[in-house]
């Protein structure tokens, strides 16, 4: 059994628990341990743009000293929000000497000294490049046949480029998942939009209408659910249909999926693993059962 370090985050400990629990079912069957880094704190959430903003970098480089405490230099995350913060953070350290200086100052003494020297790897990602697509597809136990599943990129997997983990205008890394699990990968034209996940609580009424649209979207071309790995925008998909049904009485409900739900679907794990008893709208039964 291959180990991986591995950063879960604050919403795969909490409402995403259908995320973290699908992923570790997945990466097991697949012979992949995911090890749990220790006193692991919040990524921050979100990546400082400020230039002389030194302090909301601390959280996301204090957790790559954990990881090389583990004894590892390389981390892999599910969250696109995580991947995307601490990615980022060490790219910014990687780049700066002075503030290298100033963040590893800051630390408790007793730590190490970071050098920027780990890799932070998103799950698809490593999906993609140290297990591979084509050892996905052996490992299927139910091709899911003629299931039609529209990938939604949103913002933080593919913005900005230089953290994107495919090509950020025409991206096909979710598209050759999909494939591998025997479904129809469907494209459609909001894939890679913003879901106004900054704007849901404060604005529920202009997130219900984005949630309208894409949900609209990936309906007009076929599909039959969208498929994410973003606990923010699966929230405001999935969850915010609700206020999309009543400010749009014609909004047609979808499920919106992690990406490890359809896996696990294929895999042929347990419901127990997959866990759409944590959907808000879950797949309808006639529909699964029609493609296992």
């Amino acid at each position: 059994m291959q180990k991986i370090a591995y950063y879960p985050g604050c919403t795969m400990k909490t409402t995403a628990k259908n995320f973290e629990d699908s992923a570790i079912a997945v990466f097991k069957k697949l012979g992949i341990e995911l090890v749990e880094i220790p006193r692991w704190n919040c990524c921050g959430t979100v990546y400082s743009l400020t230039s002389d903003d030194l302090m909301h970098h601390l959280a996301p480089i204090r957790n790559l000293i954990r990881v090389k405490e583990m004894g590892c230099d390389k981390v892999v995350t599910f969250c696109s929000m995580c991947y995307n913060t601490l990615k980022q953070s060490n790219l910014r350290f990687q780049q700066n000497e002075e503030e290298r200086q100033k963040i590893n100052d800051f630390m408790y003494r007793e730590e190490l000294n970071y050098e920027g020297d780990v890799e932070i790897v998103q799950a698809l990602e490593f999906l993609r490049d140290s297990v591979g697509f084509k050892k996905i597809a052996e490992k299927v136990k139910n091709p899911l046949n003629g299931l039609k599943v529209a990938p939604y990129y949103g913002c933080l997997l593919l913005r900005p480029k230089e953290a994107s983990i495919d090509n950020p205008e025409d991206p096909s890394i979710v598209e050759d998942l999909i494939k591998s699990l025997g479904a129809e990968p469907v494209d459609f034209p909001y894939k890679n939009e913003c879901c106004m996940s900054y704007l849901t609580v404060n604005h529920k009424d202009i997130v219900a209408e984005r949630t309208f649209n894409i949900i609209k979207s990936a309906g007009k071309f076929g599909a039959d659910m969208i498929l994410t790995s973003c606990p923010l925008c699966e929230y405001n998909l999935d969850a915010r249909q609700r206020e999309a049904l009543e400010k749009f009485p014609d909004h047609l409900s979808m499920p919106v999926l992690y990406f490890t739900q359809l896996m696990a679907m294929a895999l042929g794990l347990d419901d127990k693993d997959i866990r759409f008893d944590l959907n808000y709208i879950k797949p309808d039964d006639k529909l699964i059962k029609s493609n296992i």
